[in-house]
């Protein structure tokens, strides 16, 4: 890998694990203030979605084969999380104050932070063992937690204002698509 690529993948990096350690302040910040679980989307919510809309860079990189992941992956993960982010949090502010985001909001920047650190200090071979630790053994228990009761305990609940204001009915009107049946299912 040239010395660019590694200087910008450093960038890019560390500017993400500084956008996630921001993201978790916030939450953490919230939560101390309110002493409640509630307020994690209004504390960290808008910052949360500019670091997940701009990680689709990944998926460039990915494809670019700036680095050796391919575009799939990435673009899985992107997919699953702004869909579960753009498509359903932000768009129904009634699950927003639910504890689910709060699990979902923690478990993402933990993971993040140590994740895009874990990438940027390996750039220039500087990681120290630790840090690949915690990459590696925080994840097993912060993935789960993302996913169970984060993303699908909040899908689950998002159901009944998916159904009540039939979310996104005129977008999938040319199709037979039934965008409540798809969050159900999946």
């Amino acid at each position: 890998m040239s010395r660019l690529s590694n200087l910008y993948l450093f960038a890019y990096n560390s500017l993400q694990a500084f956008g996630w350690s921001v993201s978790l302040f916030q939450v953490l910040s919230g939560f101390v203030v309110t002493r409640s679980v509630d307020g994690a989307y209004a504390s960290a919510g808008e910052l949360i979605c500019l670091l997940q809309a701009a990680a689709f860079i990944e998926v460039l990189h990915g494809a670019l084969g700036i680095v050796p992941s391919g575009a799939l992956f990435p673009l899985m993960q992107w997919a699953g999380r702004a869909h579960f982010l753009f498509a359903i949090v932000r768009r129904i502010s009634e699950i927003q104050e639910l504890p689910a985001v709060f699990i979902t909001f923690i478990a993402w920047c933990l993971s993040d932070v140590i994740r895009y650190l874990h990438y940027a200090l390996n750039c220039f071979k500087c990681c120290p063992p630790w840090v690949t630790y915690l990459r590696y053994t925080t994840f097993i228990v912060l993935y789960p937690l993302g996913v169970a009761p984060g993303e699908m305990w909040l899908m689950f609940q998002a159901l009944p204002f998916i159904k009540k204001t039939d979310l996104y009915a005129d977008f999938f009107s040319s199709i037979p698509f039934n965008y409540y049946d798809f969050v159900r299912v999946s």
